[in-house]
């Protein structure tokens, strides 16, 4: 019962918890999931959102820049023809297409390039009459416009200028126009590129999140190595070095340990005790009842019930006091924050309780205390950590002595005090009774628990226990220490 598998404490433990069956299996699913695949995939999903959404642009300002470089052609084509336009001697414009002007159109990417020169309104000069014309203003910057001749998209440059003699001058519109297959290309070609830039970098970056978090869960790996190395009844804290995002969960699961650990040891403690101290109350039991189905008389057999009947009843006090010390270990791991108490109210109610007790064995018990003094405890527990002391006085002092309880306070500190003027302990002893199962001298009734279980509650409560020689040297004074509550 002492001796349990890892695998059983952890089940236990997940149990306490709410982890247990069904959940266990679906804790085990959730935990095959890598995180390293999350944190890349994350990544790469985050990357390939930002990534689409930077070719959009891309391709919006590659657009921008094939547009812009072709009206800039298409301008300074339209330029260089209305620099040759002039008026022939009938007061006609005449028009002299350079060759220079459309070749530095028609050598870019196999596009066709078309023109036509407008004269005075209704009266075309020259060139594709069916041609798009932009609006431009007369004497201003070319004006640019997309359109469609002879169901092939075009880039139109329009400029509008005037031809003089000095004496006449006649308004026209030079129209350049050339396809759109060069800024298609363009436009593909600063997409393509942006697109094998941007695909790169998100290679490497995926490379390098791979590498860094490979390298940043070595912690964890170590820290799962370190628990897979340890043996079952190992349960002290976990000291790997760990990432300050993992900490939690290292401080967490020692928590745990602790409280698995101080579980067990109050187990393994109750069981060894009630073994070795159940033993023997036992044994007189069966023996009084052998006894008692042997006897030759009625009085014989009562004489056995008697003594079995009593040895039954120092049994449960023994128990009593084993599964006390078993609650107190249990609390001792992780002790809860106590409520303020006011430690004279709980001892003058107790002492109350216990006076019916005293008169039936010839002992005068008072109390003595006034005042509020606040403690943080748990009331059960030190009440049955005063209740021992007042037992132990009652049981110890004899017939026709004084117990006195006191409460008082020491600078920040009470003090819980069972006073009596009995036979008292010799120092020697003292040191010895707050051992489990010790007692005085081997006369002594009892079963050598009670002082031990006030030390461990005191000590609950960071206190301690005190014992010292009564008034004048006589009987004994046990006290419990408590901080006070600043």
């Amino acid at each position: 019962m002492t001796n349990l598998a890892a695998g059983d404490r952890l089940k236990a433990g997940l149990a306490e918890n709410g982890l247990a069956g069904t959940d266990l299996a679906e804790a085990g699913l959730q935990a095959t999931h890598s995180l390293r695949r999350r944190l890349l995939a994350w990544l790469l999903i985050a990357t390939a959102v930002i990534g689409v959404a930077a070719l959009i642009d891309t391709w919006f300002e590659a657009m921008r820049t094939a547009t812009a470089l072709a009206d800039r052609v298409l301008a300074g084509s339209a330029l260089v023809i209305a620099e040759r336009a002039s008026l022939a001697g009938d007061g006609q414009l005449a028009i002299e297409i350079p060759y220079g002007a459309l070749e530095m159109l028609s050598s870019a990417a196999q596009d066709r390039v078309f023109y036509r020169v407008d004269g005075p309104p209704g009266h075309m000069v020259t060139g594709y009459a069916e041609l798009p014309v932009a609006r431009a203003q007369p004497g201003g910057d070319p004006a640019f416009a997309d359109g469609m001749f002879n169901g092939v998209p075009v880039r139109v440059a329009s400029l509008a200028r005037a031809a003089s003699t000095g004496i006449d001058e006649v308004p026209f519109v030079v129209t350049v126009a050339e396809t759109t297959h060069a800024r298609e290309v363009l436009t593909r070609t600063i997409l393509l590129r942006s697109a094998l830039r941007l695909a790169g970098m998100i290679a490497g970056a995926a490379l390098i999140v791979w590498i860094a978090v490979t390298l940043s869960l070595r912690p964890l790996y170590r820290l799962g190595d370190e628990i897979a190395a340890r043996s079952p009844d190992d349960l002290s804290p976990i000291e790997t070095r760990v990432p300050s995002e993992v900490r939690g969960l290292v401080d967490t699961v020692n928590s745990f340990m602790r409280r698995l650990k101080t579980a067990l040891d109050g187990m393994r403690n109750f069981t060894g005790n009630a073994g070795h101290q159940l033993r023997t109350p036992l044994t007189v039991v069966r023996t009084q009842l052998a006894l008692a189905a042997r006897a030759a008389t009625l009085a014989e057999a009562q004489s056995a019930a008697a003594k079995g009947d009593a040895a039954v009843a120092h049994a449960e006090r023994i128990l009593a006091q084993l599964l006390l010390l078993a609650r107190v270990d249990a609390a001792g791991g992780e002790g809860p924050a106590f409520d303020p108490l006011d430690l004279v109210a709980l001892a003058r109610d107790l002492t109350a309780d216990h006076i019916p007790a005293a008169a039936e064995a010839g002992i005068d018990l008072g109390f003595e205390g006034t005042g509020l003094l606040l403690v943080r405890v748990e009331p059960l527990l030190l009440g049955e950590a005063l209740h021992n002391l007042i037992s132990n006085a009652l049981l110890y002092a004899g017939r026709g002595t004084e117990v006195t309880v006191r409460v008082r306070a020491t600078g920040a500190q009470a003090l819980l005090e069972v006073e009596d003027n009995g036979p008292g302990l010799p120092a020697p002893a003292r040191a010895n009774v707050v051992t489990r199962f010790a007692r005085g001298n081997d006369s002594t009734p009892g079963m050598g628990l009670g002082l031990p279980v006030v030390e461990e509650i005191a000590a609950l409560f960071g206190g301690g226990l005190v014992l010292d020689a009564g008034a004048g040297g006589r009987g004994l004074r046990a006290g419990i220490r408590l901080p006070l509550v600043a």
